[in-house]
Parts: structure tokens; C-alpha cells; sequence
């Protein structure tokens, strides 16, 4: 590893990824809770901003309400931002997104990012409980996108305002999983945040495709990538690899359909999957980064003079929050020791 590679680690933006999860035997208060504290910790180890996801009719995801959690961990919080990653605006009118982000950054002011995805972030009947045209997602979202941002800086009077909410300095930042956003992202001179942390298939294309396709605009001069691993990190490797057997069940749980609260971890994560199973998990997690400090430090080091990116949105498929916060501490100190 050059010096370059190292320095670009220190220069690299450090953010978490919150899905709120429902652990085994606990309630969606209990999770409400265990991210306001991780939160505060995270703000005081030096980390940049705390998103959450939208997700619904999941057991395992207490993160539907994106916009009511972003205020309760904002009011919370003092100094970091807070943010959606994301909101998927398929299932919103732009114009109601534009209002409860209007009244979080003014409640909230210079610490509200508004994160959009294109996916609904559940399955196709709750689509259709959400009252969306799912089909339409792919076709209407640029024009969605724009009436939203309309709605944040108007170019022109018009009748329908968002109030609060019209003229806020509310960055907007486009997220995806695939080169579509990648593109448009680019072509709107937006900032792109790349789910990797779930779907590496297409990051580097992804990529490439948006700072080689990046306009300038009054948003973002130059090109700005934020990328998404997972981190699970502990104070000895063997204690991480096993923290990261949760990790792998709830992934396993994924590609079964099988839908679970956060699981403990286990001593016997063979005897849960079989081999096809095993490797279509461990494709998806090919970016998750899982040790003690010094092998997370070198795994993301690596990752970084690769990817070459901006920023890190990380996120802990950890059960026990004490572990989960351990895990932040350890990144947050790495940062901090390379600066």
C-alpha cells in the first residue's frame, strides 16, 4: 500500500447506514432507541452523517417512517447530518417529500441530506398497499426528481409550493444499485451514493459511467461518490467472524424471501446454508470488510485506492449494540489515527 493510497484514506469521508433493526425478541422501540444512542456515539467518534432507509413490511426493519426518524435522531443529535438513504420516491408525491424535508431542515438547519431512490423498497403487493405505480418507477422518476427539486429551488412562480420547503438549501443526493442512477446523477450534476453494500455487481461501471459523464452544476462542481460496505468490526478477527454470522443469516434470509428479525450470532453458520446458498451471500457481500482493526484498516485501504471514493456509507449487521457501537469506535479511531 503507497503512501498515496494512505493518505486517501484520510481524506476519505466516514458516514453509517442505519436499517434499524428489529432484533430477535425486541420491539421496534427498542430499535428507535438503540439508533438515537448510536447516533450520539458515532457524532462524537467523528462520523459525517447518519442515514436511514426506507423499507416496509419487513419484521426485521423498523425504518419505514424515514422522514419521522430522521427528525427523532436529528433532535437528538447536535453537530452531524442526518439523512435519508434513502427516500424512495416511487412511493411519494414529490411535493410531500419536499415538505417534510422543508420542515426537517428548518427545524434542523445545515444538517438534513435528502437521499432518492427509484425502488420501492419492499415487495409488489406492499407497492400497491403504498399506492404507487410501481411499473411506472423506471419512466416517471426523472420527471418526479424534477418536480421535486422544483419544489426546493424554483426557477419560476407557481401556484403549488412547498411550504416550508421552497428555496431550502437541501442537498440532494441520488442513490442506486445499478448504472441508471449512476447516469442521471451525472447528467443533473448530483452527488451518487452506490450500494455496494448489498449489490457490488455494477459499482466500478457505475462508477466510471458517472465521473466520466458528470456535468458542473449550481449543486456540485465536480463529480462526488459515496460508496456503501459493511463493516464488522471487533477487537480480535475470531470475534468479528462470528459478530458476522448475523450478518450472513439476515443476507440468507434474503435470498430465501424469508423475512426475520435480526438473529444472534451463531457457532454453526455451515450447517444453515447450503453451497449454492453460501455463494450467492458471499457474492453479495463481497464488499464487507471483517476483522480486527488492522485487518478492516487494510481491507478498506484497498477498497478506497481502488474505488477512489469520496465517501464511505457503512453499515453493521451487528446484534448486540454494544458490539455494534464497538464496531463504530474502532473505525472511528481508525479514521482518526490516519489523519
Amino acid at each position: 500500500m503507497d503512501n498515496a493510497s494512505i493518505k486517501k484514506l484520510a481524506d476519505t469521508a466516514v458516514s453509517v447506514l442505519d436499517l434499524v433493526p428489529i432484533l430477535q425478541g425486541k420491539t421496534a422501540a427498542d430499535s428507535f432507541k438503540n439508533s438515537l444512542d448510536l447516533a450520539q456515539q458515532v457524532e462524537r467518534f467523528g462520523f459525517n452523517r447518519y442515514w436511514l432507509a426506507e423499507h416496509h413490511n419487513m419484521p426485521g426493519i423498523a425504518s419505514s417512517a424515514t422522514a419521522v426518524l430522521i427528525g427523532y435522531i436529528a433532535g437528538g443529535t447536535s453537530r452531524i447530518r442526518v439523512g435519508s438513504g434513502g427516500v424512495m420516491l416511487p412511493n411519494h408525491a414529490p411535493l410531500i417529500v419536499a415538505e417534510q424535508f422543508g420542515t426537517l431542515e428548518s427545524l434542523y438547519p445545515g444538517r438534513i441530506d435528502l437521499g432518492l431512490g427509484r425502488a420501492p423498497g419492499t415487495d409488489q403487493m406492499t407497492a400497491m398497499a403504498l399506492r404507487r405505480d410501481q411499473r411506472a418507477a423506471d419512466t416517471d422518476f426523472p420527471e418526479n426528481l424534477a418536480e421535486l427539486m422544483h419544489y426546493l429551488n424554483p426557477k419560476e412562480q407557481t401556484k403549488v409550493k412547498a411550504v416550508p420547503g421552497e428555496g431550502l438549501n437541501i442537498p440532494v443526493w441520488l442513490l442506486g444499485s445499478s448504472t441508471y442512477s449512476a447516469q442521471l446523477a451525472a447528467i443533473l450534476g448530483l452527488p451518487f451514493a452506490f450500494a455496494s453494500h448489498f449489490a457490488p455487481q455494477s459499482l466500478h461501471f457505475a462508477l466510471k459511467l458517472y465521473r466520466e459523464n458528470f456535468k458542473p452544476s449550481e449543486y456540485l462542481q465536480e463529480p462526488y461518490a459515496m460508496v456503501g460496505v459493511n463493516v464488522v468490526a471487533a477487537d480480535t478477527d475470531d470475534e468479528a467472524r462470528r459478530l458476522a454470522t448475523t450478518l450472513y443469516t439476515s443476507f440468507l434470509n434474503v435470498i430465501r424471501g424469508t423475512a426475520r428479525q435480526m438473529q444472534p450470532p451463531t457457532d454453526d453458520l455451515e450447517s444453515l446454508w447450503d453451497a449454492s446458498e453460501k455463494y450467492a451471500v458471499q457474492q453479495m457481500l463481497r464488499y464487507a470488510f471483517i476483522g480486527s482493526p488492522e485487518t478492516v484498516k487494510t481491507g478498506l485501504e484497498e477498497f478506497i485506492s481502488i474505488t477512489q471514493a469520496d465517501e464511505l456509507m457503512v453499515t453493521s449487521h451487528i446484534y448486540d449494540h454494544k458490539a455494534r457501537v464497538h464496531s463504530y469506535e474502532i473505525l472511528g479511531e481508525m479514521c482518526r489515527r490516519q489523519s
